[in-house]
């Protein structure tokens, strides 16, 4: 009797779900906001050429402008918090903060900003633009994934979703110590998962 309850919301539930669309036509036009409490920030370096050391930030936020007639005019707008930093040992991550490394105090945002969109399939797209690091501004470039489009009934508005990947290199923004030294790769690879939701 206690599992008729659950397993009868879930089927309720489900047919509430259809499947998402990849269509960008039948998306509708206008300003997205990213839905923070479905999204992060993953990034992650070589330690002594070795494995991945991953962390990840843990607020950000970002705007999509979207017209499905042109998608490759879209523009987006990533922010994250640099204090936000976390890797799950909190000693370490006071020192990530610091000067020497993402010197939050001093510069406390992280900044993306598209330039220019490439559709280069029917799900794939390369965002080029600029990334602020440190205050340092650098050329940078976003592949993204579209993972499609969907009706969020308990939003009770669309939801859109994407994938993306950046990788950036240490050195370029004066980011921390050991570079080139083995001990803590130069290259950082950025993992962004995204839902975005209509501006109301």
């Amino acid at each position: 009797m206690r599992l008729i309850l659950p397993v009868l919301l879930m089927a309720l539930l489900s047919g509430c779900v259809s499947a998402p669309t990849q269509d960008p036509a039948e998306l509708p036009a206008g300003s997205w906001q990213l839905d923070t409490d479905h999204a992060s920030v993953h990034w992650r370096s070589r330690h002594f050429g070795l494995s991945w050391y991953t962390a990840r930030f843990d607020r950000i936020d970002a705007s999509l402008d979207f017209d499905p007639a042109e998608p490759g005019s879209a523009q987006i707008t990533a922010i994250i918090e640099a204090s936000s930093v976390s890797t799950g040992n909190d000693a370490f991550d006071e020192i990530l903060r610091g000067p020497n490394w993402f010197s939050a105090e001093r510069h406390p945002q992280i900044i993306f900003r598209s330039s220019n969109i490439e559709v280069t399939g029917s799900e794939t797209g390369i965002a080029e633009g600029e990334l602020t690091i440190r205050g340092i501004t650098q050329p940078a470039r976003m592949d993204i994934v579209f993972y499609g489009g969907n009706f969020n009934f308990l939003e009770n508005r669309d939801v859109i979703g994407f994938g993306a990947d950046m990788v950036v290199a240490r050195s370029d923004y004066g980011i921390g110590p050991f570079i080139p030294a083995a001990i803590a790769g130069d290259e950082v690879r950025i993992r962004i998962e995204a839902e975005f939701l209509p501006e109301e």
